[in-house]
């Protein structure tokens, strides 16, 4: 993967944190690098009940769709207040997600040494048992050995 487009996918995710929330708050952001190159960015909004909130991956998910493109490359930031911006994995329901696209998209992961650098692993390297292999006859992601 080319890192400079992997450089430019977290940037634009830093930048949609900084713009869409310049007080320096409590906030997050997602970007998706696509087949084509185009980098997809989106923020969740808040709910007045926390139980139907979705993810920030999802508007640039849902992007990719629509566009009919491949997600390659998914990364999710969080700025704590004082503007500490940490790395998130995705969520289980996001990983989900991502799977459609097979085993070679790249997600971003939290360095184990410190989690505001960003550390890029396939999903099949973060789920390495995924539970659709036990069902190769039905998938055709590339999940299959």
């Amino acid at each position: 993967m080319d890192e400079r487009a992997l450089a430019a996918t977290v940037a634009s995710c830093k930048d949609l944190i900084d713009s869409r929330f310049p007080d320096d708050g409590d906030n997050g952001a997602a970007a998706m690098l696509l087949g084509d190159g185009t980098i997809l960015t989106g923020t969740a909004p808040d709910a007045v009940n926390a139980s139907v909130e979705v993810c920030h991956e999802i508007e640039p998910y849902c992007g990719a769709y629509r566009l009919n493109q491949r997600v390659v490359a998914s990364v999710c930031l969080h700025r704590q207040p004082g503007g500490r911006t940490v790395v998130l994995s995705p969520c289980g329901v996001c990983r989900e997600r991502l799977a459609v696209y097979g085993p070679g998209v790249l997600v971003a992961v939290a360095d184990r040494s410190d989690p505001t650098v960003v550390v890029w692993k396939t999903l099949r390297d973060v789920l390495p048992d995924y539970w659709m292999t036990a069902f190769p006859d039905e998938i055709d992601a590339g999940w299959t050995t």
